[in-house]
């Protein structure tokens, strides 16, 4: 399931307080790692470049399953695992 962001962090213009990298695999890297192959940090910034409310996700998995990038054209994603072992270290991880 998508972390739950709060109403009002997505309608201000929030910047993380602190960013980690990711050392192991999970649900919430995975949707990080498809955030940032779009070219945004998270769903907080997804959000407030996009002024969406939801992003599409897959049901079965909850993983996201289409990003608009910033220059309009879209991403589409699988249901299963795209971030591969190799990858995590690459994802960031925000704290704010």
């Amino acid at each position: 399931k998508m972390s739950e962001v709060p109403e009002v962090m997505t309608k201000a213009d929030i910047k993380p307080k602190s960013m980690h990298r990711a050392k192991t695999w999970s649900d919430d890297v995975e949707n990080l790692y498809r955030f940032q192959q779009a070219g945004y940090r998270d769903e907080v910034e997804y959000k407030q470049v996009k002024q969406v409310d939801e992003v599409e996700c897959w049901p079965e998995t909850g993983f996201v399953k289409k990003l608009q990038r910033r220059d309009n054209t879209f991403y589409y994603y699988n249901r299963q695992r795209e971030c591969e072992d190799k990858d995590v270290r690459k994802v960031k991880v925000y704290v704010y």
